[in-house]
C-alpha cells in the first residue's frame, strides 16, 4: 500500500470535513416536500412561506402559573413527563423586603407552593419558551448544520444530523434547550411546528385557560397577535443580546431576566 505523507492526509481530512458541512448546510435550508403532485421542496416551501410570518405574545399579566401548558407541551412533543426537561416552563417571581428577589420554577412550573413566611411584597409569573430569535446564535454554533431557521422564522432542529455536542444548548441565552435525555439529541420549543404548519394553534396557546399565549400568523391580517402589538408596548427577554427574539411580552416587570 502507498503511504501517505502528513500533509497529504491532512488536506484530504479538511477537503472531506468541508464537503460534508457544506452538504449539511444546503440540505437543511428547506424542509421536505409538501407532497404536492410534482413539487419540490425548493419550489412548495418558499412559496408557503411566503404566505406566514409567525407571531408569538405571551400577556404575564394574565398568567396564573397553573402549569397546563408545561404538560400540554411534553405530551404533545414527546418531551419525557419523568424528566426535569421542558420546551416550555413557567418561573414565579417573588420580591420580598428590601427588594429581595426570589425565582422559582419546580418541575417545569407545574407545582408551585404557596408562598411561606411572611407576605411579599410582590409575585408574579412568567411563562418562557424558545424565543425563535431572527438572529439565532444556536444556528451560527452548530457544527453539522442540524439546527437551522425556517423560511417562516422558525428553529428547528433536525434529530438526524444532531450529533448531541450541547454546542448551541450552551449559545442559547435564553436557557430554552437542553439535551432530550432518552435520544441524545438537542431539543427545544418548535412553536408545535407539525402543528402550525397545518393551520392549528402551538399545543401551549390551546390549553391556556386564561389566554395569556397568543398566536397568530403575521401576514393574515385577522390574526390575534398584531392588533394586541398596535395597541400596546411589547418587550422582549435580553435585547441587549442583539438576537432579535420572536416572543413578545405584555406586561413584563423590569425584574425579570
Amino acid at each position: 500500500m502507498k503511504a501517505i505523507d502528513r500533509r497529504t492526509f491532512i488536506s484530504s481530512g479538511i477537503k472531506v470535513l468541508a464537503t460534508g458541512l457544506l452538504s449539511s448546510l444546503v440540505t437543511v435550508v428547506l424542509p421536505p416536500a409538501t407532497g404536492t403532485a410534482g413539487g419540490t421542496a425548493s419550489r412548495e416551501w418558499p412559496k408557503l412561506w411566503q404566505q406566514r410570518e409567525w407571531g408569538f405574545v405571551v400577556d404575564a399579566r394574565k398568567c396564573i402559573g397553573c402549569g397546563t401548558c408545561v404538560w400540554a407541551c411534553k405530551r404533545e412533543n414527546g418531551v419525557p413527563m419523568d424528566r426535569e426537561v421542558y420546551r416550555t416552563w413557567v418561573e414565579r417571581y417573588v420580591i420580598g423586603p428590601n427588594d429581595q428577589l426570589y425565582i422559582e420554577s419546580p418541575q417545569g412550573g407545574a407545582s408551585f407552593d404557596r408562598i411561606g413566611g411572611s407576605v411579599p411584597e410582590k409575585s408574579f409569573f412568567v411563562p418562557k419558551l424558545c424565543n425563535q430569535c431572527a438572529d439565532p446564535p444556536c444556528v451560527q454554533v452548530c457544527p453539522v448544520g442540524a439546527t437551522y431557521r425556517t423560511g417562516d422564522g422558525v428553529v428547528l432542529v433536525d434529530r438526524v444530523r444532531c450529533v448531541g455536542c450541547r454546542y448551541c444548548i450552551q449559545a442559547c441565552p435564553y436557557g430554552a434547550r437542553f439535551l432530550h435525555p432518552d435520544l441524545m439529541v438537542a431539543d427545544k420549543c418548535t412553536w408545535c411546528y407539525h402543528r402550525i404548519s397545518k393551520g392549528m394553534l402551538p399545543a401551549c396557546v390551546q390549553v391556556c385557560p386564561v389566554g395569556a399565549r397568543i398566536f397568530g400568523n403575521l401576514k393574515d391580517k385577522g390574526n390575534p397577535v398584531t392588533p394586541i402589538m398596535a395597541r400596546n408596548q411589547v418587550q422582549v427577554l435580553k435585547p441587549d443580546m442583539g438576537t432579535e427574539p420572536r416572543v413578545f411580552y405584555l406586561g413584563l416587570d423590569k425584574v425579570v431576566r
